[in-house]
């Protein structure tokens, strides 16, 4: 399968800044995707960014971007990495976009009930 997708893991967070305890999660989150991911032959992390939503700069979140090329497998096996860590699994939403394009991401997975959109 070709096909790419962008994939993001957002955490919310208290401020733009991001506490120790944030810092700490986004290298631990980063380190572990990267290691499963790439195992898998799955994709890779991209990057990541840290501050006010773009939707609401009231709201702060930290954004970790990967390009995978198995949508639904790298939602399942990320979802496992992350709760088997401990990597604060109940404050994740998961949302994808076709790769090289310029739309909004789809919500795939948000650990809150009620939740139906995804903002970056």
């Amino acid at each position: 399968m070709s096909e790419k997708y962008w994939l993001v893991v957002q955490y919310p967070m208290k401020s733009a800044q991001g506490s120790k305890r944030d810092h700490w999660l986004k290298e631990k989150v980063m380190e572990y995707l990267e290691t499963v991911l790439t195992q898998a032959e799955l994709g890779e992390v991209d990057g990541c960014d840290m501050g006010s939503r773009v939707a609401d700069p009231k709201e702060y979140v930290m954004n970790i971007f990967c390009v995978v090329t198995d949508e639904d497998r790298s939602i399942a096996l990320i979802k496992k990495v992350l709760r088997e860590s401990r990597l604060d699994y109940t404050r994740i939403q998961i949302a994808t976009m076709p790769y090289g394009t310029e739309g909004s991401y789809t919500l795939k997975y948000a650990s809150k009930k009620g939740v139906t959109e995804f903002l970056l």
